[in-house]
C-alpha cells in the first residue's frame, strides 16, 4: 500500500480498531458481499464485511469458512438483529473467532451485545438518532457506524451530512465512529476524516468490483443509472413499519409496493402477526435482491443502489478502488 500521511494520520484510530491498513468498509450488501469480494477487500487493505443477511446458521459457518480461506486478513460478520436466529449466528461467529459483529436493522436485542463481547469480538451498530447512539455505546457497543439517507438498500430518513454534523462533535473525541451512505470519491472521505470519522464505509462502489459475483446485467445497471435513478421504497400502509429501501427504479419497485398490500390485508384479517408481517416483507427484499444479483432480472429483481451510482462508471479489481480512493482523498487533505 502506497504512503498516505495525511490520510492514514487521521485514520489512525479507525485502523488499529479494524486491524486493517485502511480505514475503509464495504457495507454489508446481501447476496453481493459474500467471500469472493470481502476477501478482496481485506486482502486489499480496506475491511470486509460478509452480509449474513437471511442466511441459516449452516450457510454462515460455510462462508465464513470459505472467506477464511481466501485472506488472512480481518473481516467481520454483518447480522441483521431482527433474523428469528440471531443468537444462534453470534454462536457460529464465536466458534470461528471473528474479530468484529455489526449489527445491522434495528436495535440490539437484549443479551446480543454481551453474547459478541463475551468471545472476544468488537461490536459495530448503527444509531440513527444521537440519543439511541449515546445509550448503545454505553451499554457496550465498540463502535458507531452513522448512515445516511443516500445510502442503497434499507436506509433511514436523514442525510450523512446531517448525521455527521450532529454526531461527530458529539462522539468523535470519545468513540470509534464511520461514516456511511452517498460516499463515492476519496475528496468525500476526507471531509469525514476532518470532522473527526475514524473512517468511512462504502457499499455502492464495491458492488461493481470484478471480484463482486453480481449478474453483469446488474453491473450494467449500475453503470448507466445516476443519482437520481436510485429512489427509496414507498410505505403503502402506516401500520407496516417497512424500512424504505434505496434501489434503481424499475417494475421491482411496483411489485413491493403489491406485496406491501398483500401482507397489510393478511395482518387486517388477522392471519398473521405484526412480527411475521415485519419477516415477509425482509424475505421479499431477500428474494427479489437474489433475482437481480445473482440471476440477473433488473427488470423485476431488487437492485439495491445507493445515491453514489453515478460514480461507478465500470468494473474495477477492489485494490484498484481503494487504491483510488485513498489517492483522492490524500489530494484533498494535502
Amino acid at each position: 500500500m502506497a504512503t498516505y500521511p495525511n490520510t492514514f494520520r487521521l485514520m489512525q484510530r479507525g485502523c488499529e480498531f479494524l486491524g486493517t491498513e485502511t480505514a475503509i468498509l464495504c457495507g454489508a450488501m446481501s447476496w453481493v458481499s459474500e467471500r469472493n469480494l470481502v476477501a478482496a477487500i481485506s486482502n486489499a487493505g480496506g475491511f470486509g464485511v460478509i452480509a449474513c443477511g437471511a442466511m441459516t446458521p449452516e450457510l454462515l459457518d460455510a462462508e465464513i469458512a470459505a472467506t477464511r480461506a481466501l485472506t488472512g486478513k480481518p473481516f467481520g460478520v454483518n447480522l441483521i438483529t431482527m433474523h428469528p436466529m440471531l443468537f444462534d449466528l453470534i454462536a457460529v461467529c464465536a466458534r470461528h473467532k471473528v474479530g468484529h459483529v455489526v449489527l445491522a436493522g434495528g436495535i440490539p436485542p437484549k443479551g446480543s451485545v454481551e453474547a459478541i463481547r463475551e468471545f472476544g469480538a468488537k461490536v459495530l451498530v448503527f444509531a440513527p438518532t444521537l440519543a439511541l447512539a449515546k445509550r448503545l455505546l454505553r451499554s457496550g457497543a465498540d463502535a458507531l457506524v452513522i448512515e445516511g439517507s443516500e445510502a442503497g438498500g434499507h436506509i433511514g430518513p436523514v442525510a450523512t451530512s446531517v448525521l455527521a454534523q450532529e454526531f461527530l462533535p458529539e462522539l468523535a473525541e470519545e468513540h470509534v465512529v464511520f461514516v456511511a451512505g452517498g460516499i463515492g470519491q476519496g475528496g468525500m472521505i476526507a471531509a469525514y476524516l476532518e470532522m473527526g470519522a475514524s473512517g468511512v464505509q462504502l457499499g455502492t462502489r464495491f458492488a461493481c468490483a470484478s471480484e463482486s459475483i453480481a449478474h453483469p446485467a446488474f453491473k450494467q445497471a449500475f453503470f448507466r443509472a445516476n443519482a437520481r435513478d436510485a429512489e427509496a421504497s414507498v410505505q403503502v400502509d402506516p401500520r407496516l413499519p417497512v424500512i424504505p429501501v434505496r434501489a434503481l427504479k424499475n417494475k421491482g419497485t411496483e411489485l413491493f409496493s403489491q406485496r406491501q398490500r398483500e401482507v397489510a390485508a393478511l395482518l387486517d384479517s388477522g392471519k398473521i402477526e405484526m412480527a411475521e408481517a415485519q419477516l415477509q416483507i425482509e424475505q421479499f427484499w431477500a428474494g427479489a435482491l437474489r433475482r437481480a444479483v445473482i440471476d440477473g432480472d433488473v427488470e423485476n429483481g431488487s437492485v439495491m443502489a445507493g445515491q453514489s451510482v453515478g460514480m461507478v462508471t465500470r468494473e474495477q479489481p477492489a485494490a484498484e478502488i481503494l487504491a483510488e480512493l485513498m489517492e483522492e482523498c490524500e489530494t484533498a487533505l494535502s
